[in-house]
This record gives structure tokens, sequence and C-alpha cells, in this order.
């Protein structure tokens, strides 16, 4: 199974409001998921410009899925759904 790539949007916007928090995702998930996942940070997805895609701070898994407000909760749920 090719790993799961999780970008988190680091750019200004999305760091003020969360994502500062979200770059220690790797600690809180479950061992089961560690091997499977790929974190990197992007400068900035782009994605605060347009409301279609939510709220920051933003999320992309697998370049396709964006996950807005998002926590580490959240991210880590949509992870599980993929690994399904």
């Amino acid at each position: 199974m090719e790993k799961i790539k999780v970008e988190i949007c680091v750019g200004t916007t999305c760091f003020v409001l969360g994502a500062s928090a979200l770059q220690d995702i790797e600690m809180f998930l479950p061992e089961e998921l560690k091997d499977k996942v790929e974190i990197t940070g992007a400068n900035c997805l782009g994605l605060c410009k347009n409301s279609h895609f939510g709220d920051a701070p933003f999320v992309r898994i697998n370049e396709s899925i964006i996950v807005s407000q998002a926590t580490i909760d959240s991210v880590i749920n949509e992870i599980k759904k993929l690994v399904k």
C-alpha cells in the first residue's frame, strides 16, 4: 500500500488558526497508522482564498481530500477512513 500523503498548510492564516498544533500530529497517530502516513508541511495550499473549501486551518490528504477547520482528531479520522 502506498503511503497516505498528508499536507498541513502552514501559511500564515492556517498557522495562526491552529496548524501550529497540527504539526505534532505524528505523536497522536495510532501505532497501526504510523508507517502508513507521510506528513509534510505546505507553505500555503491557497484554499483560504475560496470559501467553498471552508475555514482554516486546512489539511490536504492524498492531493484530493480537503479537511477544513482541521484538528488532530479530524485528520486522523480521515486517515482511518482511507485505511479501511
